[in-house]
């Protein structure tokens, strides 16, 4: 496998550009191509089998276009569809999943409270992981329904994105957390907004540093790592539009690449 090659990423829409950004962030010299599959988007309420037939495309067209590696930047597509991916391709596949480990290990009050799709929240790999990770711990899940097409349609200050967070994050202050789990890519996006109305002792958490690092120690071990010193390609392609991507991404406009493109 060519080195230079780019590290492929897929989510539902631009909620993994949240994962982008630590993987980029890790590991400035690599080049990426990044499919927003927004036409489909939320994964979070499609059968498993959609999911895996979504996820089985957006995978072979990142391969066809000579990516090494691939990360699923997309919670529900994780929990539902890389086990099927990793038995049909070679490749290395990277999965995220919502960071509950590390927020059992350093809750104090011994309730951590997730906010995900309902895609994630019942599949069989979250409650399994979960069920073994958070031993001792209350796990109290919130369906974040309505909040990824918000965040798809760019409308992060909207009037209807706040009443619908503090709807939300009422069951968990009633269960008195002192961590948030966020189990979707796309709400890296609302901690400004979650942080307005949550007390502060309450921590947030997401997976994103902890993707870029398992995607360094994935390219080292297959030794994979881009040393051949290029000028680094940022391709970014959305098969609804571009405006949401080129908002959230607005402070690299002068280093990427955003197309509008079937796939």
């Amino acid at each position: 496998m060519n080195r230079a090659a780019p590290i492929g990423i897929f989510d539902s829409g631009v909620g993994g550009t949240s994962i982008w950004k630590e993987i980029h962030s890790l590991l400035p010299n690599e080049h990426t191509l990044y499919l927003a599959d927004s036409k489909h988007a939320p994964y979070g309420y499609k059968t498993k089998e959609e999911i895996i037939s979504l996820s089985i495309k957006n995978t072979e067209y990142l391969l066809q276009q000579g990516a090494k590696l691939i990360v699923v930047a997309c919670n529900t597509a994780t929990t539902n569809a890389i086990s099927e991916l990793r038995s049909r391709y070679s490749a290395p596949i990277i999965g995220i999943e919502p960071a509950i480990k590390p927020a059992a290990l350093q809750s104090v009050s011994g309730n951590i409270g997730i906010l995900a799709t309902k895609g994630t929240l019942s599949s069989e790999l979250f409650h399994k992981t979960s069920k073994a990770l958070a031993d001792g711990i209350t796990i109290t899940e919130v369906v974040g329904e309505g909040l990824v097409p918000l965040i798809e349609a760019g409308l992060l200050d909207s009037p209807e994105l706040l009443p619908l967070l503090q709807k939300y994050v009422q069951p968990l202050l009633r269960a008195n957390i002192d961590y948030l789990v966020l189990g979707c890519s796309h709400y890296p996006y609302l901690i400004p907004q979650l942080q307005s109305i949550l007390p502060d002792h309450i921590k947030i958490i997401d997976s994103g540093e902890a993707v870029a690092r398992q995607t360094k120690a994935v390219l080292e071990q297959h030794q994979l790592l881009n040393n051949s010193g290029d000028s680094t390609r940022l391709d970014f392609y959305s098969n609804t539009g571009t405006e949401t991507l080129e908002l959230l991404l607005t402070e690299f406009r002068e280093k990427i690449s955003i197309e509008l493109k079937d796939f």
